[in-house]
C-alpha cells in the first residue's frame, strides 16, 4: 500500500464536471494497493497517517497532526502509484485488481473515520479532475513495504 500525503488549506474532486467532495484544513491522500496488501496493512496505514505530526504549532514546529488542527481527509484513490516504468509507457501490472483494491479502499475509509475525523473521498475507479491548495508545500510518500 502506498500513500501520499499532502497537507492542504483545501481541496477537492470532481467527477464529470460535477464537486463530489470537498475539503478545507487537513490532508489529501492519494492511495494505491498493490498484491499482498490486506486488513492488517490498512490498519497500521490509517494508525500513521492519523499521528502523524505535519501541521505546525505556535512556535512554527510542525508538531500538531490532524485532530490538534481539526483537519479533514479527502481519500482518493490512484492505482498509477504502482506504476512500473521499463520504458516510457507505464505498467500497472503492480496494482492491485479492481474489486480487492476497491474493498481495501472502503476498509481504509473506515478506519480512517474510526480517528474520529472527517473523511470525503473520490469515486472508485472514475476519472477524476482533483483540485489542491497545497500548504506549504508538504508532500509525505508513504510506503507500507517500509513498515517494521
Amino acid at each position: 500500500m502506498r500513500v501520499v500525503v499532502q497537507r492542504c488549506k483545501s481541496a477537492d474532486v470532481k467527477v464529470n464536471g460535477k464537486q463530489v467532495a470537498k475539503i478545507g484544513i487537513g490532508f489529501l491522500l492519494f492511495v494505491g494497493f498493490t498484491d499482498g496488501d490486506d486488513a492488517n496493512v490498512v490498519k497500521k496505514m490509517a494508525k500513521k497517517i492519523m499521528t502523524l505530526r505535519i501541521f505546525e504549532d505556535n512556535n512554527d514546529k510542525m508538531n500538531l497532526d490532524i485532530n490538534d488542527v481539526k483537519g479533514s481527509i479527502l481519500c482518493v484513490s490512484q492505482f498509477t502509484l504502482y506504476a512500473k516504468l521499463d520504458g516510457r509507457r507505464p505498467s500497472f501490472s503492480k496494482a492491485m485488481n479492481y474489486n480487492d483494491a476497491n474493498e481495501l479502499y472502503n476498509l481504509f475509509n473506515k478506519e480512517l473515520e474510526s480517528y474520529n475525523v472527517p473523511v470525503a473521498t473520490g469515486v472508485f475507479g472514475a476519472d477524476m479532475k482533483v483540485s489542491l491548495l497545497n500548504d506549504g508545500p508538504v508532500t509525505i510518500i508513504i510506503d507500507s513495504k517500509s513498515f517494521s
